[in-house]
C-alpha cells in the first residue's frame, strides 16, 4: 500500500527524509523519481541527515554515484544518479555494496532488475506552474506566479518485495 504525502517546502522534504532513514537499515534501496527540480536531492539531503553520514549531499550527476560514510557507525548512504544510465546492467557495472549501504538511486526507475528484490519507490510530482494567474497576466504582471517559489509537492512512497510486506 502506498503512503501519499503533500509536501509544502522543501524543508518539509527533508524532514520527510529524516523520518525514512529512521525505518532504513543496510541493504535498503530508494529509487527516486520526478522531473528536474522535483526535490529528489532535497530528500535525500533529510536521508542523509537521519542517518548521520558525511555530507554534504549534492546531486551525483557527473560523478554517477557518490557514497558519504557514517558519522555514526551506521549504513553509509550511496547516491546514485542513474539519469544517463541506459540499464540495469550499466547501474550494476557502478559496483555499488547494496547489502551494506543504504543507497537511493535517483532517476532509476526501471533499472532495478536483478539488483533487488525489494525497494522503496519514492514519486515527487512537482505541478509546474500549478500557481494561480489571471488569466489575462503576462510574466511581468503583480498577478504572475514566482516560477522560483516553493510548490507544494505531491510524494508517494510505495514499497515492493519481502522487506517491506509487513
Amino acid at each position: 500500500m502506498s503512503d501519499v504525502r503533500r509536501v509544502e517546502t522543501p524543508e518539509q522534504m527533508e524532514t520527510l527524509g529524516r523520518e525514512l532513514a529512521a525505518r532504513l537499515r543496510p541493504g535498503d534501496l530508494l529509487v527516486l523519481t520526478g522531473p528536474l527540480g522535483a526535490g529528489k536531492t532535497t530528500l535525500t539531503r533529510g536521508l542523509g541527515e537521519g542517518l548521520g553520514v558525511r555530507g554534504p549531499i549534492t546531486s551525483p550527476t557527473f560523478v554517477l554515484a557518490r557514497t558519504h560514510p557514517s558519522l555514526t557507525g551506521g549504513a553509509p548512504l550511496v547516491h546514485v544518479d542513474a539519469y544517463r544510465l541506459g540499464s540495469a546492467l550499466e547501474l550494476d557495472d557502478l559496483d555499488i555494496d547494496f547489502a551494506n549501504s543504504v543507497t537511493v538511486v535517483e532517476w532509476g526507475a526501471g533499472m532495478l532488475e536483478g539488483v533487488a528484490a525489494s525497494w522503496l519507490e519514492v514519486v515527487i510530482e512537482r505541478p509546474t506552474g500549478a500557481s494561480p494567474q489571471a488569466p489575462d497576466a503576462d510574466a511581468r504582471s503583480p498577478e504572475a506566479p514566482d516560477l522560483d517559489a516553493p510548490e507544494a509537492r505531491t510524494v508517494t512512497i510505495t514499497p515492493h518485495g519481502p522487506r517491506w510486506s509487513a
